[in-house]
């Protein structure tokens, strides 16, 4: 891939992952607590006003407004244009990694369910069916129209990550929910043979954040749940962008 090329795939793929992070936002607030996502159009929590088409694109708009709604006054969370801005960030590096293919179809969905699923367990502690089963079938979908000869292994890599978390969630219940399970098992009917270096990451930053608690509040550390869909994310995103080198490597160099 030229410079050029990539210059032109990363300015398609940045705003479509803002505009689609900004759907996200609504999902992430929404979808837990019931509410449809399309009608109310996007308001202020504080003063019910509608926002303005102009007041409502992406990071821009949060920018101009200093981060106050601009007909109450009343600060607006900066989650809003984070989640925009990684959403525009990790489309354009999932575009940049795979290029122009037809694996795009499976990759892009999938990268914006796991920023869903971190910001949802994130505020709720839940990972919900009504994202990752619809997650499940279109990996099936993309995987049996798209990418026919991985559906083995994509199938076999689904059902050991499911069994996997099955396992340490039976053997440790408070440590995660049924939640991670499934996602887990949506991760590698995606991923493939890249969900080892996925969940690889995923323990290890889990890890590091369980320990890092501990060090900052002691024993109150172990009474609080710590939610694992944001470190599942982390690393299905590793898994999206780095998979495969990361498998070759260990292939190459410890076997």
């Amino acid at each position: 891939m030229t410079v050029s090329e990539a210059a032109a795939l990363a300015a398609f793929a940045a705003p479509l992952g803002a505009v689609i992070g900004s759907f996200l936002n609504v999902v992430i607030h929404r979808l837990p607590l019931g509410q449809s996502l399309s009608t109310p159009r996007s308001h202020c929590p504080a003063c019910e006003q509608p926002i303005r088409p102009l007041d409502n694109v992406p990071v821009l708009s949060w920018l101009v407004l200093r981060g106050r709604c601009r007909e109450c006054g009343v600060r607006i969370s900066a989650r809003y244009p984070l989640v925009e801005l990684v959403t525009a960030l990790a489309f354009a590096a999932v575009v940049l990694t795979h290029g122009a293919s037809t694996d795009l179809w499976a990759f892009l969905p999938f990268t914006a369910v796991l920023i869903a699923v971190a910001g949802i367990d994130l505020d709720h502690r839940i990972v919900p069916n009504k994202i990752v089963l619809p997650a499940a079938l279109w990996a099936l979908a993309t995987a049996a129209l798209l990418r026919t000869d991985q559906l083995p292994e994509l199938l076999i890599s689904g059902s050991a990550a499911f069994a996997l978390l099955l396992l340490a969630a039976l053997a440790y219940p408070g440590g995660m929910g049924m939640g991670d399970v499934k996602l887990a098992g949506v991760m590698g009917l995606y991923l493939g043979s890249a969900i080892a270096p996925a969940l690889l990451v995923a323990f290890v930053a889990g890890t590091a954040a369980g320990l890092y608690a501990l060090a900052r509040e002691g024993s109150a550390a172990r009474k609080k749940a710590v939610p694992f869909a944001p470190f599942l994310a982390l690393g299905g995103f590793v898994g999206i962008v780095a998979g495969p080198e990361l498998v070759e490597l260990y292939v190459t160099k410890f076997l």
